[in-house]
């Protein structure tokens, strides 16, 4: 019989309009022969809505219109849809679908969902967090700085000391828990420093500061639970000066160079680096872990995505399908992997 998968699609986050892409590039590829669709989409006030109308409305956000908003949040009905159904799919980039949030709720719930669990998203999706696992593994990372968003309301030039002392300009600013680049800005100087690090505290009370690498941009793509495996590394080569949003999901200016032209042993280690940090971080089902390769050879882990886009120019997929691996089939596996860790993860509840 076919299984009944719930795609829930959204989200009261910044990559909202993200996430809706990602989920019609999965409905419009999953293997229906067997797999039965439900659509769940989440509006950005938070509104949960069963939705049963065409697909290519997702895009751009008219799927809304017939989805019966109540003015409310109706996470009942949502709830009710999720309850008939054999496996939950998120497509829910960022804040509220990738932190944790959600994924508490599917155990409640006691129904499998693809990807990581409570645990692994928290952690992977608090850049902070995440560097400080990483690091008890010795796994090697670009210098960085903490800033708080209460001591940046009493002192925004707090930090401008810090930084100079440590490793000066240019410099990132990044908010902890964001995607997509929402937030992040490239610093020159100590006089771009205090407005970028206010913008960033917007999206996040902990913001990162990292120092510049002067390198090149290497993805690799994580499937699988106990098990894992990983894709040969792909390269993106940003048309910007670094890979922001607009990049990523507008212009569609950057290239992707699969599988990266590095030597063999080089992307050998870069996997077996983003394998141990997978394993580190307790992931399951996927991930995409992001690294910079400096001229000297040396490699770097960036940071580590536990719900990488599903777009149709998203490196994740592109990866797996340079492996020989089908789109559909891809999802197939991933939802798959959804029972197998339903099944490891189970506990004598008494």
């Amino acid at each position: 019989m076919k299984k009944k998968v719930a795609v829930v699609f959204g989200g009261r986050s910044t990559e909202h309009d993200v996430s809706r892409i990602s989920a019609y590039s999965i409905i419009k590829n999953i293997d229906r022969s067997l797999f039965d669709v439900v659509m769940i989409g989440i509006t950005k006030k938070g509104e949960w809505l069963p939705y049963e109308g065409s697909v290519e409305a997702l895009p751009d956000g008219s799927w809304e219109k017939t989805a019966n908003p109540t003015g409310r949040i109706c996470l009942e009905k949502g709830i009710a849809a999720l309850e008939q159904c054999d496996v939950i799919l998120p497509v829910l980039h960022g804040q509220n679908g990738e932190d944790g949030t959600v994924q508490g709720l599917f155990e409640l719930l006691d129904i499998p969902y693809v990807g990581c669990g409570i645990l692994s998203s928290a952690a992977g999706m608090d850049k902070v967090y995440a560097k400080i696992i990483l690091d008890s593994a010795q796994i090697p990372q670009c210098g960085h700085i903490v800033a708080h968003r209460h001591i940046l309301n009493q002192n925004p030039d707090y930090y401008k000391k810090e930084v100079a002392e440590k490793f000066g300009y240019p410099c990132f600013i990044k908010p902890s828990n964001s995607g997509s680049s929402v937030g992040v800005h490239k610093v020159k100087s100590e006089e771009e420093l205090t407005a970028a690090l206010l913008d960033a505290q917007k999206y996040d009370r902990k913001v990162l500061i990292e120092e510049f690498v002067e390198g090149r941009e290497i993805e690799c793509a994580i499937l699988g639970n106990i098990s894992a495996k990983a894709a040969a590394p792909g390269e993106i080569k940003p048309s910007k000066e670094f890979y922001d949003y607009e990049d990523k999901y507008i212009k569609e200016g950057s290239v992707s160079c699969i599988p990266a032209d590095i030597p063999s042993e080089k992307a050998d280690y870069i996997k077996e680096l983003a394998l141990k940090a997978y394993s580190v971080l307790d992931c399951s089902g996927l991930a995409r872990v992001d690294f910079f390769l400096k001229k000297d050879g040396t490699v770097l882990l960036n940071e580590i995505n536990t719900l990488p886009g599903f777009t149709n120019i998203s490196m994740y997929s592109k990866m797996w399908i340079s492996e020989g691996m089908a789109y559909s089939d891809l999802l197939t596996e991933l939802i798959n992997l959804a029972f197998l860790r339903k099944e490891e993860t189970s506990r004598y509840t008494g």
